[in-house]
């Protein structure tokens, strides 16, 4: 099931993996205040995404978006990719349901890497500010980018896709 919690937390309870020790290392970069990817990040315009090769097909894709009301988002799965969210500034909800209590609509994006599914009651709630993390594992069926208060917000997060093993 999902790990969810600020960041150190998170890093220390994730499995050992090549490809989370990249993604944890890209992330803790972003973190640091005047480092030059947290500089990048920051000068990124509101709705934008920049996609960051990390090796060995690790990517990062950081953002700068609008959170949204949950009537406008989706619950959303990967096959391929593990993802490492990581909020930077800003602050957004998200919902996490296990795969197994909830309906799949539509068929799988093999191109996307991108499996929709129905809404559900069942799905628990976290609220993440700047450095807290969430891993989502391909049975973590999620919604992201969720305003975390009555109104939308800016926040600017990286999510790490990881290959799996």
């Amino acid at each position: 099931m999902a790990i969810i919690g600020s960041f150190a937390t998170v890093r220390a309870q994730a499995p050992s993996s090549a490809g989370l020790t990249a993604a944890f290392a890209y992330v803790a970069e972003l973190l640091r205040p005047e480092s030059p990817a947290r500089t990048r990040l920051r000068g990124m315009a509101a709705g934008t995404t920049q996609r960051v090769e990390l090796g060995d097909g690790v990517f990062a894709i950081d953002q700068v978006l609008a959170t949204k009301a949950r009537a406008d988002a989706f619950f959303e799965s990967h096959r391929k990719f593990i993802d490492v969210q990581v909020v930077i500034e800003g602050a957004e909800a998200m919902e996490v349901v296990d795969a197994a209590h909830i309906t799949v609509q539509g068929e799988f994006q093999e191109d996307r890497d991108l499996q929709l599914y129905q809404d559900t009651p069942r799905a628990s709630v976290a609220r993440l500010g700047p450095g807290d993390a969430a891993i989502f594992f391909p049975v973590d069926v999620h919604m992201p980018l969720l305003q975390s208060g009555s109104e939308p917000g800016t926040v600017r997060k990286t999510v790490v896709k990881v290959p799996v093993s």
